[in-house]
């Protein structure tokens, strides 16, 4: 689901941004243009959006993070600075941002992976992700994930009862923003009349596909889309890899 806002005067928004926050998007648009960042030939027209423009922001304008510049002594002593960003949409009360769904559907084949094909303007390609979106005012993890898998695929799932069930607070991109999450993973009945033809509720905003993956061909699958022009989603990537290093290995 997209962001949720309360008032502006919740924000807190920095009167001097980092500079590179700044170059970096000048840079992008001097350097790079956005047609040559994915081959639309390799991903679904429909889900490609018209007239990309990139254009930096100011200070002012920034309503979903905030740049800041940290400064700290290193372990040698030495006085350095860190620039990061920061999302401003985390509940007051709430340890995390958000959460991803890992959703395991049962199949005649096997456990399945449900996966989703949305565009993502800053990366301007079409992703390839689990179903995700941020938590409400006084929602916890668990309740977040249903309710997102829910609106965003139709299914209606249920958290797993074991340790595996939610997961632990991970940070996205810690080198860059304090962005976190907690993975849920979620079990889906395919029995239930629900399920049968599952009706998403999706936002106005929201351009998403769903589709399957069988657990055991998700590596090799996730390979395959890259070489289509698809984005693998860390998230993805990580849990295909964690099976691919598991079966090298032959860990059980």
């Amino acid at each position: 689901m997209g962001p949720r806002f309360g008032s502006l005067s919740a924000w807190k928004i920095q009167k001097v941004l980092g500079a590179a926050f700044f170059l970096a998007s000048n840079l992008l648009l001097n350097n790079f243009g956005l047609t040559r960042l994915s081959p639309a030939s390799c991903i679904y027209p429909s889900m490609i959006p018209h007239n990309l423009t990139l254009v930096p922001l100011t200070s002012l304008q920034y309503f979903l993070l905030t740049a800041s510049r940290t400064s700290y002594t290193s372990p040698d002593g030495h006085a350095r600075t860190w620039e990061s960003a920061e999302r401003q949409t985390r509940p007051k009360n709430s340890l995390i941002d958000g959460v991803g769904i890992a959703a395991i559907l049962t199949t005649p084949d096997g456990p399945a992976l449900l996966l989703q094909k949305q565009f993502r303007p800053p990366i301007n390609a079409v992703c390839i992700e689990v179903p995700a979106g941020l938590v409400d005012e006084g929602e916890d993890a668990a309740t977040c994930a249903v309710r997102e898998l829910k609106e965003e695929t139709g299914y209606v799932g249920e958290v797993m009862k074991s340790d595996l069930g939610v997961g632990p607070v991970m940070f996205n991109d810690p080198g860059f923003c304090n962005t976190n999450l907690r993975m849920i993973h979620v079990t889906v009945d395919m029995s239930r009349p629900e399920n049968q033809r599952p009706v998403p509720q999706l936002e106005d905003n929201e351009f998403i596909e769903c589709f399957t993956v069988l657990l055991k061909d998700l590596y090799a699958e996730c390979r395959r889309l890259e070489r289509e022009g698809y984005a693998i989603d860390a998230r993805v990537g990580t849990l295909a890899e964690g099976i691919e290093v598991a079966r090298q290995w032959k860990i059980t």
